[in-house]
């Protein structure tokens, strides 16, 4: 079922959009077509949405180093901004849990222990992070993520839930902990383990089972608020807190007050510049790559699309509203788009409804939630990130490519030795280099024609097609550019100096959607290598633009005419005409 008109996510739709401000602001194109009968599923999805994000925010802003309010004012404004220029239906904005460590970690380092200054810095990324979505969305760069492997994306998050779990498990044992990095903390975990809090642990313990069967028995459900009201309760019944159950204490009342930042970007040493840009830039693509990923998801499942370019200008808002309001950078999680999407909801309205919901526990309910346990809040976190761990995939990427799972383990490890802050830049890498590696060696197929048929495809995936007498015919499974030309003319070469008594050798270009200068020269090369041997080269099934390049280049003169009509059936059936 698609309750709403579909919107073209590609460069024609500001075309055939009514206007630009309306194509800019998408409230304008799906209320005109909303129906009151959704009201009630998107109000039900917001509230579920509030009721999910409260405990989730509280967990997060403590492991991004920040006060607890902090992560409801990005649900709440966040999400605010989202609904006012994003395109997707379901998605949520709030903080995750990378972007929440990584926040942690940084600002950690860059505040040197002034809690003001730690603020102020967290205000100044996520504007920065804000900053960083508009440009990219002036300059049209949401293919950004398609350089972004999914294989090294599964390496990545299962290292920054390792990171995240290894910060969260002090808390859970009810002791001090420490260290910089992943090993260090792990070191003083294990060196403390021995003054482990049994009751924090059995708190910690009870609520992480809690929340393991309500994901299963009820999925789509606020289990964790339901954990929190439990936890509520028993610390001042039980008197937990005499027995070393440590607890948020008081919650500010009152909606957020408009950021003040003591310093602006100038005013930092060069340092600590580097440092605040550094970490928007890895937020920045932290948050486009999970959010378009989500958006993506339940654009399929729904059957809409998704504007990629759109929605680099609603997370930037999105981002800019949390920043104006004492926020920190976010972003659009999986997990919580799919509790909105499992409440039912319909249009982005449900994340005015879970803004509303957040205002009135903000104003009224804060005092509520002063005797929450750190435990429990670190439960949370161990439960969410337990989702970022993808064993099956990695065990399927051992099986069925061997590049694919070295690259998501140099993504994974290099998290936990560097830092999810500089394992955002390995990854990225790490992905431009495996696409380069690919692309560099691409596979020349050498083809056979199929029995009875005048058709050709891979000899060596189907050795009972038939060899052309005295011909080679290979085709390139890439395009023909300058960084793969070298590997192509050597793995050809060796072929021909392999078949003695060849005199013909047909270059299939239909699989290279392009060819760039260097590709031409070779094929040149190859035709004169060819010559010396007393072979003859026909060039047959390039595009249009292939073409053109070629015959600028004088290929045709060189071949032989290079034009639409040069099919490899009739170039075989000319050379199979022709007399020995």
């Amino acid at each position: 079922m698609n309750p709403l008109p579909t919107k073209s996510a590609s460069p024609d739709n500001a075309a055939i959009s009514p206007s630009k401000w309306r194509a800019l602001f998408p409230p304008a194109q799906w209320l005109a077509s909303y129906q009151s009968k959704w009201l009630g599923p998107d109000a039900l999805a917001g509230f579920t949405l509030a009721a999910y994000a409260i405990p989730v925010s509280l967990a997060y802003a403590a492991l991004a180093g920040l006060p607890p309010e902090t992560g409801l004012y990005c649900y709440l404004l966040g999400g605010l901004g989202y609904a006012l220029f994003g395109s997707s239906r379901h998605l949520a904005i709030g903080p995750t849990s990378a972007i929440s460590l990584i926040v942690g970690v940084t600002l950690a380092q860059l505040a040197q222990g002034d809690a003001e200054r730690y603020l102020s810095l967290a205000t100044m990324a996520t504007f920065l992070v804000a900053a960083l979505f508009v440009l990219a969305w002036l300059l049209r760069l949401s293919v950004i993520v398609n350089f972004i492997s999914e294989s090294i994306l599964v390496g990545f998050k299962a290292g920054a839930a390792f990171s995240i779990a290894v910060t969260q498990l002090p808390k859970l044992l009810g002791v001090k902990g420490g260290g910089d990095d992943f090993f260090s903390r792990l070191w003083a975990l294990a060196q403390q383990l021995g003054d482990t809090n049994l009751v924090v642990l059995t708190v910690g313990v009870i609520a992480i089972a809690l929340l393991v069967a309500g994901e299963k028995l009820l999925p789509g459900r606020p289990i964790a608020l339901g954990v929190v009201i439990l936890s509520l309760v028993a610390v001042p019944v039980l008197g937990l807190s005499q027995y070393g159950v440590k607890v948020v204490g008081e919650l500010p009342s009152g909606l957020p007050a408009l950021a003040n930042p003591h310093f602006s970007l100038r005013d930092l040493d060069a340092e600590t510049r580097r440092g605040l840009i550094s970490l928007a830039f890895a937020c920045f693509l932290l948050s486009y790559i999970e959010s378009i990923s989500a958006a993506r998801t339940f654009a399929l499942k729904h059957r809409y699309d998704v504007d990629a370019r759109q929605e680099l200008l609603g997370l930037g808002m999105a981002n800019f509203a949390a920043g104006l309001f004492r926020g920190y950078p976010s972003a659009g999680g999986l997990s919580q788009s799919a509790v909105n999407e499992k409440a039912g909801a319909r249009t982005p309205l449900s994340l005015v409804f879970a803004s509303v919901a957040l205002a009135l526990v903000l104003l009224f309910l804060t005092g509520f939630f002063r005797n929450l346990p750190g435990a429990v809040l670190a439960a949370v976190v161990l439960v969410a990130v337990k989702g970022l761990i993808n064993i099956p995939e990695l065990r399927h990427l051992a099986r069925v490519n061997r590049l694919d799972f070295i690259a998501a383990m140099v993504a994974l490890v290099g998290v936990l030795v560097l830092g999810i802050l500089d394992g955002v830049i390995i990854a990225v890498i790490a992905s431009v280099l495996m696409l380069l590696i690919r692309s560099s060696a691409p596979h020349v197929a050498v083809l056979g024609r199929i029995p009875g048929t005048s058709r050709f495809s891979d000899l060596e995936r189907n050795p009972e097609n038939e060899l052309i007498p005295s011909a080679l015919i290979f085709r390139v499974e890439a395009s023909l550019v300058y960084f793969n030309v070298d590997h192509v003319l050597r793995d050809v070469l060796q072929r021909v100096r392999a078949a003695p008594g060849l005199r013909l050798v047909i270059c299939d270009l239909s699989n290279s959607a392009y060819v760039d200068v260097a590709g031409t020269r070779m094929l040149a090369r190859l035709h004169e290598e060819l010559q010396v041997l007393g072979v003859e080269l026909r060039i047959v099934e390039a595009h249009a633009k292939q073409r053109d390049i070629l015959r600028a280049e004088g290929l045709d003169k060189l071949v032989g005419p290079i034009h639409h009509r040069a099919s490899l059936s009739d170039a075989v059936a000319d050379f199979l005409g022709k007399p020995s």
